[in-house]
């Protein structure tokens, strides 16, 4: 072999490591279902249990992207003390180094990163962090940080 052929197998080899880097995520899925966290009661009382039930404070439906379809829906819920960003019914195809950021657009420019990304279908949870303005980071991002791409939004505005 000369040379050209050698370099050029080489090239092609670097060529389709890459692209299985990039598009193995596409056909592997992980499905999760948590249930939706309760408080923790320090009382038996009755009038307690009630006034401290989980509470939707706002629900939004995902909003995909052309090469990234998605579908679900996202709440913003009050459980006690805590508040928390639900999943619910969601699906999106998978992709590299994927995570969930509150953020003020859905162009990341300013951000809260919440965890890495569970599950590309079913139903789960991610705390919000303590003093997170959600009337300023009101987005919630499935956001691919290797590639600096947006999977999938929803606006969870307080009403």
């Amino acid at each position: 072999m000369n040379i050209k052929k050698i370099s050029l197998l080489i090239g092609g080899v670097v060529i389709l490591g890459v692209a299985y880097y990039g598009l193995s995520p596409l056909w592997k899925t992980s499905t999760l279902n948590e249930p939706l966290p309760t408080p923790v009661l320090t009382t038996q009382n009755e009038e307690a249990a009630t006034s401290s039930a989980p509470q939707v404070l706002a629900t939004a439906s995902i909003v995909d992207t052309p090469t990234h379809p998605g579908s679900g829906s996202v709440s913003l819920i009050q459980a006690g003390e805590q508040r928390i960003i639900r999943f619910e019914q969601f699906k999106t195809i998978n992709g590299p180094d994927l995570f969930v950021y509150l953020s003020t657009d859905t162009k990341a420019s300013d951000f809260i990163n919440i965890g890495s990304l569970k599950a590309t279908e079913g139903n789960f949870n991610y705390p919000v962090p303590p003093g997170t303005d959600l009337t300023k980071y009101r987005y919630v991002l499935v956001w691919c940080e290797a590639f600096g791409v947006l999977f999938n939004s929803a606006d969870i505005t307080i009403e």
